[in-house]
């Protein structure tokens, strides 16, 4: 596996919920019937051939190795919360109005939610506070090619962190990510994304997300785990 350097997060790690999304298509579907639940060990390298071991002969419980460090592993899981409630794409519009109002983005050149990307290479989800329900973020999102498994977890990714409202902080990153993408949505297909904020323990912060489709249909849930971490820990 391969991490292309334009599917970043911080600028030299790869994307949490990308990569996620890239080993969890290395579990069988036989396996994990609902979920998949990838946890980050180290920050994917980019421009990197990493390798995929299969640790339990049926593909249920896979890992990713650069070298001999362990970058993530993936592993048949199953959800304990609800799916995080549809936003209305009104409301979602109006909530990307005031995402990262302070004007201070941790990651700014991030595949999924950097401002500093250009229109068609960077996602540029931009997961604001939804009015009238506190803890929630949404945003539009209309994927400009047919999207791949792997982008479907990348949107359900930054939704989950933004819930924290992590500009002008200690910033976090994603830590693990449990996840099941019902279907992929159509090319120019305008969609939503939606993050909640479950709770919060010392340095671990708990969030929900999800993304769905133009008819109101859930295309993919997650419940994730972030990490407030020191930036000096992604520099090159």
């Amino acid at each position: 596996m391969l991490v292309e350097a334009r599917f970043h997060g911080p600028d030299h790690s790869g994307n949490g919920g990308y990569v996620a999304g890239l080993l969890a298509a290395e579990v069988s579907p036989a396996a994990a019937p609902e979920a998949v639940r990838v946890a980050l060990r180290l920050p994917p390298p980019l421009e990197t051939v990493m390798r995929v071991a299969d640790e339990d002969g049926a593909r249920g419980h896979v890992t990713l190795w650069d070298g001999d460090r362990l970058v993530a592993e993936a592993r048949a899981d199953a959800f304990t919360a609800d799916p995080v409630p549809a936003v209305a794409p009104d409301f979602a519009e109006r909530a990307a109005e005031k995402f990262n109002a302070g004007g201070d983005h941790p990651f700014p050149r991030c595949f999924v939610c950097g401002p500093d990307r250009a229109h068609g290479d960077g996602m540029r989800l931009a997961p604001g506070p939804v009015d009238g329900l506190d803890d929630t973020v949404a945003c539009p999102w209309t994927p400009w090619d047919a999207p791949t498994t792997a982008l479907v977890w990348a949107a359900l990714d930054c939704p989950g962190g933004w819930a924290f409202d992590p500009a002008g902080s200690r910033p976090a990153v994603l830590g693990t990510m449990t996840a099941r993408v019902h279907e992929l949505p159509e090319a120019g297909e305008p969609c939503v994304a939606v993050g909640v904020a479950r709770r919060r323990e010392g340095r671990k912060m708990f969030a929900g997300s999800a993304v769905y489709g133009a008819d109101g249909r859930l295309i993919g849930r997650a419940e994730q785990i972030w990490i407030e971490v020191d930036p000096a820990r992604f520099r090159g």
